[in-house]
């Protein structure tokens, strides 16, 4: 999250929207507290994949974008084991 430039209070909003925008795009519910992790998570997954092709993100906007595409994969590897 250091990379992100951004502070705890707004990682968990971004999160929070990361969430739920990909749990729609998804098609998924998970409640609020589980939008909000996966939110944070999946940004931590997409910048620690990113940085393997050297691509290194900073901002909202970024964390935004990268809390989408982790929160996106995760939900799918999620669905992988569920089945």
């Amino acid at each position: 999250m250091e990379q992100a430039s951004v502070g705890w209070i707004a990682a968990i909003i971004i999160g929070a929207i990361a969430g739920w925008l990909a749990e729609q795009f998804m098609r998924s519910d998970m409640g609020v507290l589980m939008t909000i992790i996966l939110g944070i998570v999946g940004a931590i997954v997409a910048n620690a994949i990113l940085s393997l092709f050297g691509i290194e993100l900073g901002g909202w906007l970024a964390y935004l974008i990268a809390g989408f595409i982790g929160a996106c994969i995760l939900i799918a590897i999620g669905r992988m084991f569920r089945r």
